[in-house]
């Protein structure tokens, strides 16, 4: 053998040498921190029908009952999981190990930091309790009050067994292994940006589509994308809005312009008479200011006024004793005729006169009447002068 090999076989020596140190380093540090009931990595190395043998650095293998991967994939043989030692094994018996605790000592430290953080966590419904759930997070199971669960206060199970959820740790004692998580809080959260997304595309004007949430006798309550606004009575109906209210019911769907909005609050105030013209204002298209109508006498009264229809609609109109004038002498069923001098914009009736209607009237007449007579112009009025100075000239001469 020359001198190289000899070096080089040497240097193997030492390097399988040191390994096997290392590897018996490892090992009895292994056992000891099993012994210690602290969470080791353990490599798979057979996988039975009712347990997962583990190589713990022994001449006996460890196992993990598969129950414990229940709803879970099993591990594949030389794969690594972490585990904690729950009894030690004898000579005809393997040491029992936990993976499902070892998570849940894990788990408890990742909770912590969440905690602290104030960072939300993924869990999974497990079961179903009096009073809220039991969640699993990280592998630890903590408590959920229906109280926390949802958005608004719930007094029954929404939640089914599996479901995976969003929450924030509000309570945290490792101590007592005291877990409670908040579902409510980051429904909260999200619905808060949200609606400020939601209020971000909308102003004041705008006609949006609602649903129906809630029907009062003064009030009407409506939904826009999860938020609730209101309708005041008197923006209900230009008419009757007493009446209109009744005629809604919830969940129907419908348009409202909305008037005010406060992206505080948030409040939504809307309106639905503001969706058509103005019953005054079409009035007041329909029959102008001192135009003329045509009226049915339906009720009169010397003290109040005379009430009256016009056209086939029936518009209302009114005719006050100091409009009447002097003359009038109408009874109800009689046709008269008036003046349009206005709109009252709370009942939608026309005001009339019938004085100021005779007053245009006979305007007309003496206008009329001039026309037909016009005045004599300055050359017949003098024409006329000196047609008589002459006459009266030839009557003193043949007097004479």
């Amino acid at each position: 053998m020359t001198q190289n090999e000899e070096i080089n076989t040497t240097q193997e020596t030492a390097e399988q040498e040191l390994t096997m140190d290392q590897l018996i380093a490892q090992q009895e540090s292994l056992l000891e921190k099993l012994n210690k009931r602290e969470i080791v990595e353990v490599p798979v190395v057979q996988i039975t029908q009712d347990s997962i043998l583990v190589d713990t650095g022994t001449k006996k293998e460890g196992a993990i009952p598969v129950s414990e991967f229940e709803g879970k994939t099993l591990p594949a043989v030389g794969e690594t999981v972490s585990v904690v030692l729950v009894k030690r094994g004898g000579d005809e018996r393997p040491s029992i190990l936990s993976h499902k605790k070892a998570l849940e000592y894990l788990g408890w430290d990742v909770c912590k930091k969440a905690y602290e953080a104030k960072e939300r966590v993924k869990g999974t419904i497990v079961q179903q309790v009096k009073g809220g759930y039991i969640v699993e997070v990280f592998g630890v199971n903590g408590f959920m009050p229906l109280s926390l669960s949802e958005l608004h206060t719930a007094y029954k199970h929404y939640l089914p067994v599996g479901a995976k959820i969003k929450a924030v740790i509000v309570e945290f004692v490792k101590e007592k292994q005291k877990l409670i998580i908040s579902r409510k809080q980051v429904l909260e959260e999200d619905e808060a940006v949200r609606r400020e997304e939601v209020l971000g595309t909308i102003k004041e004007g705008d006609v949006l589509r609602v649903v129906v949430s809630k029907v009062d006798k003064d009030k009407l309550y409506l939904r826009f994308h999860g938020i609730e606004g209101i309708v005041e009575l008197d923006n209900v109906a230009w008419k009757e809005p007493e009446t209109a209210i009744t005629n809604f019911r919830r969940g129907q769907r419908l348009k409202a312009k909305l008037l005010k909005l406060d992206k505080e609050t948030p409040r939504l105030e809307f309106g639905l008479k503001q969706l058509f013209l103005n019953p005054a204002d079409a009035l007041k298209r329909r029959y102008p200011y001192k135009s003329s109508v045509k009226a049915t006498v339906t009720k009169v009264s010397e003290e109040y006024g005379v009430e009256c229809t016009i056209g086939k609609n029936n518009t209302k109109g009114f005719i006050s004793p100091f409009e009447m004038g002097r003359d009038f002498t109408a009874k109800e069923g009689d046709t008269i005729t008036a003046l349009v001098i206005g709109v009252n914009p709370e009942t939608f009736t026309l005001n009339l006169s019938v004085k100021k209607y005779d007053q245009v009237q006979n305007r007309k007449v003496v206008a009329q009447y001039l026309k037909q007579a016009p005045r004599p112009t300055l050359g017949e009025l003098l024409q006329d002068s000196f047609g008589t100075t002459e006459e009266a000239e030839e009557s003193n001469e043949e007097s004479k």
